[in-house]
């Protein structure tokens, strides 16, 4: 019998807290503690609730960078992909309800149409992610320019915008909304086979392969889902950020960061995916009780930097200890929980 699982739910629960990706939960919770003790009035339902909608675009694009980095890969058109879709439902959609659901379908294909380019550029051409990400992500930020002249251009219908700033029954956000529905989808998705086989592709892509995984549809599929997490968080941000071109200027950084912080491994095959959503959080946390504490925005950048060189640090030695057998696991060191985290 395997001593991991003989112990109780208590000690498992505590033992996922202790890792990378569970830790994030925890500090998480400290950072909350930490702004209400700064400003009470954050514990306010009304301020929360607030707080999480105003998060929820970056912690949707969390959640897509998640699969491309889960899948040992990178992803820095996020933000120019939230850009090139702002613009779209600006000058689509404009004051036509009627262009409201052709205008979503068109986002939806060019999110589509991004995520392929990018994965078939990555798998087949091999040219590395991170080249094939930042080429897109000059490209489309150069077309927005073109279309636009860098200035706020287009204005969508209010029945358009209220996706981002409504409220169901005067009540919850329809952002929180759909963060929670795409957090159900993400985790669903982790735990089906298709999850299972990212973690493997990202864990070691040569036994993937020879295993029988079709890595190209693996690969370029996590674009893909990356891509339209961005589309999601555009359409969102239409709503109280209004359109301009600098809409999603970041995003990418800040989804990566958001990632790592919440203990996914740069190179692949480790991580939460509920996590990357928790580090969002947590990251949004730490800038609010950095203004709250009166320390200007400009440090934000260098903040960001910081976390992602401590956050992988820390996490690849998190998870190499993990990994390292122990009397009573050596038998079955190879499937360690780590290699199967979702």
């Amino acid at each position: 019998m395997i001593a991991t699982a003989q112990r109780s739910p208590g000690r498992r629960f505590l033992a996922a807290l202790a890792t990378p990706s569970g830790a994030v939960f925890v500090l998480l919770v400290v950072l909350l503690i930490a702004v209400i003790a700064a400003n009470p009035n954050f514990a306010e339902p009304g301020q929360l609730v607030r707080f999480l909608a105003r998060t929820a675009p970056i912690a949707i694009a969390a959640i897509g960078q998640f699969f491309v980095i889960v899948s040992g890969e990178f992803d820095l058109s996020m933000g120019a992909v939230i850009a090139t879709q702002v613009v779209i439902a600006g000058n689509i959609i404009g004051q036509d309800e009627a262009m409201i659901l052709p205008g979503i379908a068109l986002m939806l294909v060019v999110g589509v149409v991004v995520g392929v380019v990018n994965g078939l550029l990555t798998t087949v051409a091999k040219v590395p992610s991170f080249i094939v990400t930042l080429g897109m992500m000059l490209a489309l930020y150069g077309f927005v320019r073109f279309l636009t002249g860098g200035a706020a251009t287009g204005n969508p219908v209010d029945s358009f915008r209220e996706i981002g700033r409504g409220l169901l029954a005067g009540i919850m956000p329809y952002p929180v909304l759909i963060l929670v529905a795409v957090g159900i989808a993400a985790w669903l998705v982790m735990r089906a086979p298709f999850g299972q086989t990212l973690l493997a592709v990202g864990d070691n892509p040569t036994t993937a392969r020879l295993a029988g995984t079709r890595t190209v549809l693996v690969k370029t599929s996590a674009f893909v889902l990356s891509s339209l997490a961005a589309t999601v968080a555009g359409i969102l941000l239409v709503g109280y950020a209004g359109v301009h071109p600098s809409v999603g200027a970041g995003y990418e950084f800040q989804a990566i960061t958001a990632v790592v912080l919440g203990g996914a491994v740069l190179g692949g095959g480790r991580g939460w995916v509920l996590s990357a959503a928790a580090g969002a959080i947590s990251l949004e946390l730490l800038f609010t009780l950095l203004n709250i504490v009166g320390i200007d925005a400009t440090w934000r950048p260098s903040v960001q930097g910081a976390i992602i060189i401590l956050a992988v640090a820390l996490g690849a030695v998190a998870w190499r200890a993990a990994r390292r057998p122990t009397p009573t696991s050596r038998p079955v060191a190879a499937s360690s929980p780590a290699t199967t985290i979702t």
